[in-house]
């Protein structure tokens, strides 16, 4: 049976992108805040409203007591964790679980073995999924092994953090003079951010593109990819703008990535939406992590491929089997999707306020994902995303056509925000060629 009742463990456009998901689904819902965010899009639109904590998200979207205690008084069924704060928190998986409600995504012993590093390098291997050469696990304590181990691997090579995350716990080293003190930095760095110093090294790629794979698996012998994206116009290890298919890729290649993620959605029991994430370079994909969560860029698939990721989730949460096959799924098209966010265009430091006039872009084959409106205030405690604008078009050239167009349309008075960095981004003559990797929106900006 379909759920009843999904408590929505999150805030802003993906708050109100999985309301509209479960109204369309005939499922009732329940919207938790913070003392700041009580004038949300989602708050308004609910069935019922908690107030959590106050603005701290400590004491609010990361109060896991507060979040299951919102869902006991709610007589909720399920808890969607969205993406960010808890989406892949393990222990708030199991403590869902425990008290009775469905969590909408993987097991947490799954959300483990993808959350460590090591141990998802480790199971893509043996499920043949390809990676990047590396140690094969976390480096020794004995120094002249590490040592030997970069030069078998050949330099440059990159220390990573098992734990890490979010561009963070990373060094990269050109030459074995620098490679013991990088080690023991990381580290460091590692235990101070995250709690766990293990750290693991990997052949450093030099001209990657970042490309990922979309899956759904039902936890009961399905699984199908959705086809890929590429992420790779990215500022500080965090994405700008996204686009699906990834252009100019090797097809032989390609065909072979995409079997080898559902075959590992098998082999490891995946439950739910996840995305492999992949660098490729010279016609190679190299499996560098997955996230077990629906992706901030998740519309761009949605776009090609007609299939609603959050709602294939809340059915899959309901115990239901994948409602598609991996023959339904066809690519229609392509799609862009641009990060609109509330900071300066020049210093990318967050600009909160009020917004005194929003105007969305329309027409068809544009979608804007936002919980903006006028007169909504953006808070300054929580990530700068304030909205997403998705074009779709019949060829690559006319979505990136439609995405200009409705840069030029779309209005956000009243705050900072980066739409002249997009503008200026689907202008850019390389951009619109494909194809550009990972480090080329830094070089640009630094230029």
């Amino acid at each position: 049976m379909m759920l009843d009742k999904v408590l929505i463990a999150n805030r802003g456009e993906i708050a109100l992108r999985i309301l509209r998901a479960c109204k369309e689904l005939g499922i009732r819902t329940v919207a938790v805040h913070s003392k700041a965010d009580r004038e949300l899009m989602h708050v308004r639109l609910a069935d019922e409203a908690v107030c959590i904590g106050p603005a701290s998200s400590a004491q609010s979207y990361l109060n896991i007591p507060a979040l299951i205690s919102a869902a006991e008084v709610t007589d909720t069924s399920a808890i969607h964790p969205g993406y960010g704060f808890l989406s892949e928190n393990a222990n708030f998986a199991e403590q869902v679980e425990r008290s009775g409600f469905t969590f909408v995504g993987p097991r947490a012993e799954t959300i483990r073995l993808m959350g460590d590093k090591v141990s998802a390098i480790e199971s893509m291997k043996a499920a043949g999924v390809p990676t990047v050469p590396g140690s094969n696990g976390p480096l020794p304590d004995d120094e002249a092994k590490v040592i030997a181990m970069a030069r078998h691997i050949g330099y440059p090579v990159i220390i990573k953090a098992a734990a890490g995350g979010g561009g963070r716990g990373m060094r990269v080293v050109h030459s074995e003079a620098h490679l013991l003190s990088a080690v023991s930095v990381t580290q460091n760095e590692a235990n101070s951010a995250f709690g766990d110093g293990t750290v693991y090294m990997e052949k450093f790629l030099e001209q990657p593109r970042h490309v990922e794979v979309q899956v759904l698996a039902d936890g009961q012998g399905n699984a199908i990819h959705l086809y890929d994206r590429d992420c790779s116009l990215q500022r500080r290890h965090q994405k700008v703008l996204e686009e699906a298919p990834a252009p100019q890729i090797d097809e032989r290649a390609r065909q072979q990535v995409l079997k080898a993620c559902t075959d590992a959605c098998l082999e490891i029991g995946y439950r739910g939406a996840g995305t492999f994430e992949f660098l490729y370079e010279n016609g190679e994909f190299f499996f560098i992590e997955m996230n077990t969560r629906v992706q901030v860029e998740h519309p761009v698939t949605e776009m090609i491929t007609g299939v609603d990721i959050v709602k294939e989730q809340l059915r899959i949460a309901s115990g239901e089997p994948l409602s598609i096959k991996q023959d339904d799924v066809k690519i229609n098209g392509h799609a862009f999707e641009c990060r609109i966010n509330a900071e300066d265009p020049r210093t990318f430091m967050p600009s909160p306020g009020r917004v005194t006039l929003y105007h969305p872009p329309g027409g068809l084959g544009v979608r804007m994902d936002s919980h903006m409106y006028t007169g909504y205030s953006v808070p300054p405690y929580y990530d700068s995303l304030i909205g997403k604008l998705i074009t779709w078009g019949e060829t690559r050239e006319y979505a990136l056509t439609r995405m200009r167009n409705a840069l030029d349309e779309l209005l956000v008075e009243g705050i900072k925000t980066n739409i002249d960095l997009q503008k200026d981004l689907v202008r850019d003559a390389n951009f619109q060629q494909g194809g550009v990797n990972i480090h080329y929106l830094e070089k640009k900006l630094e230029s």
